[in-house]
C-alpha cells in the first residue's frame, strides 16, 4: 500500500469507513468525523506515537483510529469494543484495505484484560454530551488506560469539564502534554434529538505516565 505522505490523504481514506450502522443510544455512539480523526492521527504521528508502535483504540466503535494508524504504518492496531455490529463492519474494512497489522475485539472494557505492550492509546469514550447520558464514562476509560498501562493516551472529553480534568489526570499518575480543541458535530440519530446538527465542543488530551 502506498506510503501516506500527507494529512489530506489520510483524511480521504478515513472518509471511506461508514458510520456506526445501528448507533445504540445507551452507549452513546457518535462517528469521529474524518476530518477530526485525520488531525488527531497526524499529530500522533508527528509526535512519533504511531509508526512502529503497539496502538490500542480504546471503544474503537467502527474502527476509525485502528484503521488510521495502520495506515500510517504502526507495528500493531487492535480495537477493541463492546458493540458486535461495529467490530463486524470495521473487520471487513480492514480486510478490504488488506491490513495485515490490524486486530479488532468485541469486549467491555471491564472485561478486557488482555496482556498487552501498549505504545499509545486513543479512546473517544462516552463523554456526556447527552443531557441523559451517564455520567463519568470518560473517567472510566482514562482509568483503564493507566491500568492496562498505555504509555501515551489520547482522550476524548467534553471541554466543560477541562478544570476538573486537570486534577483527574493528576491523581491518575499522568502528565498532560497537549490539548487539542475540536468542534464536534453530533447529527441527528437518535429520536430525542431535535435539531438535525449540533456542535459540541470537545477536547482531546495527550498525556504520559509518569
Amino acid at each position: 500500500m502506498k506510503k501516506i505522505t500527507r494529512k489530506k490523504h489520510l483524511e480521504m481514506r478515513l472518509q471511506n469507513i461508514p458510520s456506526h450502522p445501528k448507533p445504540k443510544v445507551g452507549l452513546e455512539q457518535y462517528t469521529t468525523p474524518s476530518v477530526i480523526a485525520s488531525d488527531l492521527i497526524w499529530n500522533a504521528f508527528g509526535f512519533g506515537d504511531i509508526e512502529d508502535r503497539n496502538v490500542l483504540d480504546l471503544g474503537c466503535g467502527t474502527g476509525i483510529f485502528t484503521i488510521g494508524s495502520a495506515l500510517m504504518g504502526a507495528s500493531s492496531s487492535i480495537g477493541v469494543d463492546i458493540d458486535e455490529d461495529s467490530i463486524r463492519l470495521a473487520g471487513n474494512v480492514s480486510d478490504k484495505l488488506k491490513l495485515d497489522n490490524v486486530e479488532f475485539i468485541v469486549s467491555d472494557i471491564d472485561e478486557f484484560n488482555e496482556p498487552l505492550n501498549v505504545d499509545t492509546l486513543f479512546q473517544n469514550p462516552p463523554f456526556g454530551s447527552q443531557r441523559r447520558a451517564d455520567k463519568g464514562q470518560d473517567l472510566k476509560f482514562v482509568k483503564k488506560a493507566v491500568e492496562i498501562n498505555a504509555q501515551v493516551l489520547y482522550s476524548f472529553h467534553m471541554a466543560s469539564t477541562e478544570e476538573f480534568l486537570m486534577k483527574f489526570y493528576e491523581d491518575n499518575n499522568l502528565e498532560i502534554t497537549h490539548i487539542f480543541r475540536y468542534k464536534f458535530p453530533i447529527p441527528k440519530i437518535y429520536d430525542f434529538h431535535n435539531k438535525e446538527k449540533q456542535i459540541v465542543d470537545v477536547i482531546v488530551i495527550r498525556a504520559i505516565l509518569k
